[in-house]
């Protein structure tokens, strides 16, 4: 399997999936931290992809997803965005009812 095509089942494949560099427990930016936190506070389950370990799907992804920044969110298929728009809709209150419906829906 193609990275491409690698990058297409994980969207397809999670409900809620985060594109970060590092993990949940240990972020390796201040960005993939912020929207780790928003994402914990809407107290549902998400997957993740550590881009720094997978060299391929960080050198990829920005071509698949038509975004050149990370971290990345994708719920239900769709690229939400990055973290100024993660934080925002989160501060806004948008992001919980986003994730819990994604996550419900699994």
């Amino acid at each position: 399997m193609d990275v491409m095509e690698q990058i297409k089942e994980q969207v397809e494949q999670n409900q809620v999936l985060l594109y970060m560099k590092g993990s949940p427990n240990q972020p390796q930016c201040g960005f993939s931290a912020r929207v780790v936190q928003a994402l914990m506070a809407c107290g549902q389950r998400f997957a993740y992809v550590d881009i720094l370990s997978n060299p391929e799907i960080r050198s990829n992804l920005p071509t698949y997803a038509n975004w050149p920044t990370f971290p990345q969110l994708w719920v239900k298929g769709e690229l939400i965005g990055g973290c100024d728009i993660v934080t925002e809709m989160h501060e806004k209150g948008e992001l919980e009812p986003l994730v819990r419906e994604a996550a419900e829906a699994a």
